[in-house]
């Protein structure tokens, strides 16, 4: 007999793993079907199909925004779930919101490719996003606090601390968005909201009751 301890049934982080990566692909495919194609009378010429490409302009940057954004929550998932070791009822069950939010994602992103600059359009997406990376922010937490992950806690923590910055942007990009007509730009450098906002969480976590870390020069010497 193996020697290789069995998961208890529902509890296998493989097959959590492939039914995860299955509904991202089917949200990612769903952004190319949700594409507009060209009618007759616009494939009569190259005249008339280029018009007609020049329209949807805002639907291919809407699919390609989508896309990466999707990816990188895949990629990130992905990562993590490589660091499992096994599940708890929680973290399974904040799959549910997060695999609800992912598969929803082609419909706000038809919305802002039909009129990109609309604000509630850009609210539908921006929610979506956020509360999708939120989710993903969760499971790290429930990941590192639970003992779930083989390597260190507190990497994983830190990481949620990226998640939580970017989901941040996108919430704050709402209120932009009812401003300004072009607030989507700013859905476009949440790499760096991970980067800064990641880092100013951690320090947070750090800092307790939220007062700074002593520097060496403060701290008691013996």
């Amino acid at each position: 007999m193996s020697g290789r301890a069995r998961s208890e049934p529902g509890s296998s982080p493989e097959r959590l793993a492939f039914f995860t990566d299955a509904i991202f692909a089917i949200a990612m495919t769903l952004l190319a079907v949700e594409l507009e194609r060209p009618h007759e009378k616009e494939l009569a010429s190259a005249r008339a199909l280029g018009s007609f490409l020049a329209d949807q302009q805002g639907s291919y940057l809407a699919f390609a925004l989508a896309f990466v954004l999707l990816w990188s929550v895949w990629r990130r998932h992905h990562k993590l779930m490589d660091q499992i070791g096994g599940l708890s009822k929680a973290f399974t069950a904040w799959h549910a919101p997060l695999l609800l939010l992912v598969a929803f994602l082609p419909f706000p992103t038809a919305l802002i490719g039909a009129s990109i600059g609309n604000p509630l359009a850009q609210t539908l997406f921006a929610g979506t996003m956020a509360a999708m990376v939120f989710c993903e922010a969760v499971l790290k937490e429930i990941a590192g606090s639970a003992g779930l992950v083989t390597g260190d806690p507190a990497e994983a923590h830190r990481h949620a601390g990226d998640s939580w910055g970017v989901g941040l942007w996108f919430a704050l990009s709402i209120g932009f968005a009812w401003l300004f007509s072009y607030a989507f730009v700013l859905w476009f450098v949440a790499p760096l909201a991970a980067t800064y906002g990641g880092a100013l969480i951690s320090h947070l976590r750090l800092s307790p009751a939220g007062h700074p870390i002593p520097d060496d020069e403060d701290a008691p010497r013996t």
